[in-house]
């Protein structure tokens, strides 16, 4: 009976927010490499690459569409371990299926290089640019929009 209800409020939900539903677990074993960086400027390199070789499968490849389907701003905190402090929306996204799926994608990708030349952490604020079919790139990574 679960197994059926899930699949009508999926059907509902529309085949855009489906995408947004289930969110694969990411594909990082153990902890990373602490970051070099001295800067929360720097570390954002580090903790794109991080997220993005968490995540492979949802990254869109090449020059993202002249339309995306949701931008989110998020301010993450990261302790002197590599761990997510905090992970706060900064701009909403449009797509209100969006927004949890983005937090919690962050948050599951730890433990992030831990900042180790950074007294009490880093912190760094991304922007997420997300197709409708569930992939995304981070402008600090993008390839671009035509």
């Amino acid at each position: 009976m679960r197994a059926l209800l899930l699949a009508a409020a999926l059907l509902l939900a529309g085949p855009v927010q489906a995408q947004f539903s289930v969110l694969p677990a990411p594909q990082v074993k153990g902890a990373p490499r602490a970051s070099e960086a001295t800067t929360d400027d720097d570390y954002k390199l580090d903790a794109a690459r991080h997220l993005y070789s968490a995540y492979p499968q949802r990254i869109y490849k090449g020059v993202l569409p002249p339309f995306i389907y949701s931008v989110m701003v998020v301010q993450t905190e990261i302790d002197e371990q590599g761990q997510v402090r905090d992970v706060a929306v900064l701009r909403t996204p449009a797509a209100d299926e969006v927004a949890p799926w983005v937090i919690a994608m962050v948050r599951r990708a730890g433990p992030y290089p831990a900042p180790a030349k950074m007294a009490g952490g880093a912190r760094w604020v991304e922007i997420f640019l997300v197709d409708k079919g569930g992939k995304f790139q981070v402008d600090t990574l993008t390839e671009g929009q035509r």
